[in-house]
């Protein structure tokens, strides 16, 4: 392994991020499981960064891959595609966004990258209304209206981005508030921000900020934005690469715990509808998606073979309710967790939705981030045989557990302890 490891430091870039003072090569996974390339076996609670959604290895996937790749593999978007067409039909559907069309791209940065497109086309608009502590990619203009500085490697951008009040609950100038009062204060800043700033195209924003940390507003903020948003008629994006189909639990897109005005103008996916294939894609009503007054392809996005696997992935989802299992699992694990934490005066909050949970660590008695010691939990979380993730805002000091849908209590438990121990031996 340090032999790959030499040779990767030698052809790729030096940003190019790696967990571990020892990076792991994964070589195989099955269910909730992987093994890296020395036969240690994981349980794995990062799922390739909430990409494989599922389980590794489904077989339902996996046969509908083999089978489409016996076939034809790739054609591009100048023909007909049946399986883009089947899988962009079910997508519409569920969407819950009226007369709904279906773009599919290779990932969430180009989704995101082409729902901004429509917006500032649409609207006419190059502004654009980000969240603080966001991420939304690493295109140009992705990171052009990233609000997280760990994130964004460049102050330059097509766009002019003017940041929002918002999307972290426990922390900034409105923390202290209650639910109730830090809405009426983010919306109240919002019409201030509205004020100064050219019209803009669009509010993009992610209903649980991932790489943020896992961190989110109250319920109803989105819905209280969209009612100011829409007397102005800007458009707004819910970014749901790491939210959409039923992670969080108590809904199937992030957006319904703010939906009482109805969905958002433009929905993006990725992450874990290809179950580890490439896929990502933007659903927006039809005379949104139209706007464009130029001819447009995407040559590997819709590709059939991430497609099949994309239907065969969403149909499993659905049959299996992993939305209900994500609830049921999500909230036993989470409850777990804050138990732990009670006794732990470096944890400073366990919050989250279904199989989306954050536990942030302080250094007691500061409220300062710990990003030492996060990393010090994911070693010996790995130690003991779990892979967790970790993100946040200030500093990277957010553990982050988000394993496949189909987690099974007892193995909900195991992980549970294991974090639970890492978490003790790193006081």
């Amino acid at each position: 392994m340090s032999d790959l490891h030499a040779r990767h430091r030698s052809v790729l870039p030096d940003w190019l991020a790696l967990y571990y003072e020892e990076p792991l090569e994964i070589t195989h996974g099955e269910g909730r499981h992987v093994w890296d390339s020395e036969g240690n076996k994981y349980l794995d609670f990062f799922g390739g960064i909430l990409t494989t959604m599922t389980a590794h290895a489904l077989p339902e996937v996996t046969k509908a891959v083999a089978e489409q790749a016996g076939r034809i593999v790739h054609s591009s978007t100048l023909y007909l595609n049946r399986p883009m067409v089947e899988l962009a039909e079910r997508i519409a559907h569920v969407s819950g966004i009226p007369d709904a069309r279906v773009f599919f791209t290779t990932s969430g940065t180009e989704a995101n990258d082409t729902a901004l497109l429509l917006a500032t086309a649409h609207r006419r608009s190059n502004t654009v209304l980000a969240m603080r502590n966001s991420y939304h990619g690493r295109s140009f203009s992705a990171v052009g209206i990233t609000g997280n500085r760990g994130w964004s490697p460049t102050s330059l951008s097509p766009l002019q981005t003017v940041y929002v009040h918002g999307g972290v609950r426990g922390r900034g100038p409105f923390a202290g508030l209650d639910d109730a009062a830090f809405i009426d204060a983010c919306v109240a800043d919002l019409k201030d921000l509205l004020g100064h700033t050219r019209p803009p195209a669009a509010l993009i924003a992610e209903p649980i900020q991932g790489v943020g940390g896992f961190t989110s507003p109250p319920d109803g903020l989105y819905a209280a934005f969209r009612e100011v948003l829409d007397e102005r008629g800007i458009l707004w994006i819910a970014d749901e690469v790491q939210t959409g189909w039923g992670r969080t639990g108590e809904h199937f897109w992030g957006w319904q715990a703010h939906g009482r005005n109805g969905p958002p103008d433009i929905v993006t996916f990725a992450k874990g509808i290809g179950n580890g294939m490439s896929v990502g894609g933007v659903i927006a009503r039809a005379e949104i998606m139209n706007c464009l007054d130029a001819n447009s392809i995407s040559t590997f996005g819709g590709t059939q073979i991430t497609m099949a696997a994309a239907l065969a992935n969403l149909s499993y989802l659905l049959e299996h309710d992993l939305q209900g299992n994500a609830r049921r699992v999500g909230g036993l694990l989470i409850e777990r967790l804050r138990a732990a934490a009670a006794q732990d005066p470096g944890v400073r909050e366990v919050r989250g939705r279904g199989l989306m949970i954050g536990v942030e660590l302080t250094r007691p008695g500061t409220g300062l981030a710990d990003p030492d010691r996060a990393s010090a939990v994911l070693e010996a979380a790995r130690a003991d045989g779990l892979l967790i993730g970790k993100g946040g805002g200030h500093d990277t000091s957010a553990l982050r557990v988000a394993p496949p849908l189909s987690l099974t209590v007892a193995e909900a438990e195991e992980g549970a302890a294991i974090l639970e121990s890492a978490l003790r031996s790193t006081r």
